[in-house]
């Protein structure tokens, strides 16, 4: 996270997701916070994920303010983030309206939504490439 700040986090619900991500953060430089968050807000309001927590210097992004595993944080010393993470999609649907979204909010096309069978025949991603220059991915693993 960014130092100086502290987030507690509440037991969470009964039935949360078994994934093995508990939170991820991407650190950027305080002049790109703002567009950063903006295109974030936009985006993944696309899957029903929002901003549900907001220190200022850093905001957790999620289903709820119990579950917020999205962290964006401003450092002055953010440099150029490279990251790639993905989010998870229900449904072929999903992938086509966030990566719709996130070219709509500035995002950077980095692979059109489609199969991706190098990875395996289920495998249907887009990626995009966000302001601060992070290569963000959402796929579903759903066979059609």
């Amino acid at each position: 996270m960014s130092e100086g700040f502290t987030h507690t986090r509440d037991t969470p619900p009964a039935g949360k997701s078994n994934s093995i991500l508990d939170h991820f953060c991407i650190n950027v430089t305080p002049n790109l916070y703002p567009t950063v968050i903006t295109f974030y807000e936009a985006t993944l309001a696309s899957i029903g994920i929002s901003k549900h927590l907001d220190y200022g210097v850093a905001a957790g992004f999620g289903t709820s303010a119990h579950d917020s595993p999205f962290w964006i944080a401003q450092r002055e010393d953010a440099g150029e983030a490279k990251l790639h993470f993905a989010f998870q999609a229900k449904s072929h649907e999903e992938v086509v309206k966030w990566y719709d979204a996130a070219i709509k909010a500035g995002g950077k096309d980095n692979g059109k939504p489609g199969i991706r069978e190098m990875y395996h025949p289920n495998y249907y991603a887009a990626f995009v490439v966000d302001p601060a220059g992070n290569n963000i991915e959402i796929v579903d693993h759903v066979a059609h």
